[in-house]
């Protein structure tokens, strides 16, 4: 293993994870307030796949999803006060309140969304990790998708310049075992997902996404391949939302005992467990960590509810790129 897990990495693991999750948390009560209006995807559940990513990324690496994405981009160096302004609408978000849930950017961060179009952020992902490969950069992208994306088109496209071009791209899916309120098993006869990458010969694995030392040990072994220059790697990362798939998804479509099932392999309180065991840390810090958490939430709800709305003048910015190229409009 390149990176070593350490003390640090747990700390920062549970931490981080409980950032995302009291954020969520708070995101979803805000919604039914509603302050939050329009789609809402929340994360709760799902934290160990991005924790377990961040241990092994880089400043400078890309990363890429989907419409679940207010965790990702915090995890990525977004600030919560621009995602929760965002959330809101407000001039003041990451997308300037034009994007919402749904299409948080920040290119100081690499973060590149938040994307609302299924499976529309894969060829993207391919592309950046081709920006990278262009400019002679060890940097990769980590492009993550669900896994009803992977039931589209532009995959199988990507998939095979990706191999042919050897791109520094982690594919990543996220199995939470339902496409909206559809079961992997009632879209498909193959529900192991990660043998889709046995078609373009692309290294592939399954891994347990509610294990951050899962994710790290794969994701450690599918970053040293793209910084070496060797192509990508697709990784199925099995993992649960303990919510709906919106926040208008009651999710009647599984059983109370499934999700309680779910819960009892909990990743924030599988890094805690371990934290006390090693001794890492004591009940005292995890208190401390705790309230820092819910001071930097309540922080980012006064900074959302106090920040402007756009300006109307703002419908005509940001629509066409600048450019001194004469083939692309101004």
């Amino acid at each position: 293993m390149a990176v070593k897990i350490t003390k640090e990495t747990y700390l920062n693991w549970y931490e981080s994870m409980l950032l995302m999750r009291k954020f969520e948390e708070r995101a979803g009560q805000l919604y039914g307030q509603q302050k939050i209006r329009g789609f809402c995807h929340l994360y709760i559940g799902q934290e160990a796949v991005v924790a377990g990513a961040m241990s092994i990324l880089r400043k400078e690496d890309g990363m890429i999803t989907a419409y679940r994405d207010h965790a990702h981009a915090i995890a990525k160096g977004v600030t919560p006060n621009a995602v929760m302004a965002e959330l809101f609408g407000k001039a003041t978000g990451c997308s300037k309140g034009k994007g919402g849930s749904m299409h948080m950017f920040d290119a100081e961060c690499n973060f590149f969304g938040g994307h609302g179009i299924v499976g529309g952020q894969i060829p993207l992902g391919a592309g950046i990790a081709f920006a990278e490969q262009y400019k002679g950069t060890d940097n990769v992208c980590v492009c993550y998708m669900g896994d009803g994306a992977v039931r589209q088109g532009a995959l199988n496209e990507t998939f095979n310049m990706a191999m042919l071009w050897k791109l520094p791209v982690i594919f990543i899916c996220e199995n939470n075992g339902y496409a909206m309120g559809t079961s992997v098993s009632r879209t498909t006869n193959m529900t192991d997902i990660y043998k889709i990458g046995l078609g373009f010969d692309m290294p592939c694995a399954p891994v347990d996404g509610m294990s951050c030392e899962a994710v790290h040990g794969a994701m450690d072994e599918a970053i040293d391949r793209a910084r070496r220059g060797d192509g990508p790697t697709f990784l199925e990362i099995k993992t649960y939302r303990y919510k709906g798939h919106s926040m208008s998804d009651p999710a009647k479509y599984r059983s109370k005992d499934e999700v309680e099932d779910y819960k009892q392999k909990d990743p924030i309180e599988q890094v805690k467990a371990t934290i006390l065991k090693k001794k890492y840390a004591d009940e005292k810090w995890l208190e401390e960590i705790e309230a820092k958490i819910k001071d930097i939430v309540e922080e980012s709800v006064k900074f959302a509810e106090e920040s402007p709305y756009p300006e109307v003048s703002e419908l005509y910015t940001d629509v066409y790129v600048q450019s001194d190229y004469p083939y692309i409009m101004d």
